[in-house]
């Protein structure tokens, strides 16, 4: 008789979390647009209200709206479509994507814009398009020794492939904003026998002087692949 109560209560307790789990996964399906893609609108310096008004996905905000420092979060799959009438571009959807404010404007934006860790391929497909739309954007890629423009390269292939050595590059848009783009191996637990690749984009206001591209002088011990000599330092919108 007590061996079936606690069969029972299990049973019980298993449908509960069966149905705890359905919940989130349809909660997340239904936060999902019906007419396409989420779309965070926002660019450093811009308000909340704005990136309120003008944006599709669901946000999450911590702290308090208008204190010296909060921020938030997508809540859902989300593009960031960076809003600049000459320097703007857009990203694919993301699954991490944060933001933090001072005051009522936009300070900073830290995301991966990618779904899940991607394969070698997607992953410098991602970083290529990308690097793309700046460069026709006019922003400026910084092209540093340390720090040069990446590229889909049998060089940079096997730069990567060790996961001890990643790929950080730097744009600057004028004097108005700057992003880091980083590529490094992940270990991916769903897929352990895969090589996947993580990507991330931080963009805040210009804060590398120039000075401190003297700093990158300094020897590496894994230096990066360097561009060929004569290459564009811009190539064109993949096709």
């Amino acid at each position: 008789m007590r061996l079936r109560s606690c069969l029972s209560r299990w049973r019980s307790w298993a449908w509960l979390m069966l149905c705890g789990v359905l919940a989130v996964a349809a909660a997340r399906q239904l936060t999902q647009p019906l007419w396409g893609d989420s779309v965070i609108a926002m660019s450093i310096g811009g308000t909340y209200e704005y990136m309120r008004d003008h944006s599709t996905a669901p946000l999450a905000i911590w702290g308090h709206v208008g204190r010296p420092v909060w921020g938030g979060a997508s809540r859902t799959d989300a593009r960031l479509r960076f809003v600049d009438p000459q320097y703007g571009f857009e990203t694919p959807p993301a699954r991490f994507f944060t933001f933090t404010f001072k005051g009522n404007l936009v300070g900073n934006i830290r995301m991966s814009p990618q779904i899940e860790p991607l394969l070698i391929d997607d992953a410098l497909k991602v970083v290529l398009e990308l690097q793309a739309q700046w460069c026709a954007k006019g922003w400026r890629p910084l092209g540093t020794p340390l720090h040069p423009t990446i590229a889909d390269t049998p060089e940079w292939r096997a730069y990567l492939r060790p996961g001890i050595r990643t790929g950080t590059t730097y744009w600057k848009a004028g004097d108005q904003y700057e992003v880091m783009l980083f590529i490094g191996r992940f270990a991916d637990s769903r897929h352990p026998d895969q090589e996947r690749y993580l990507i991330t984009l931080e963009l805040t206001k210009p804060w590398r002087f120039e000075g401190m591209e003297d700093v990158d002088e300094v020897p590496h011990p894994f230096p990066p692949p360097q561009p060929q000599k004569g290459a564009i330092p811009c190539q064109p919108l993949p096709s």
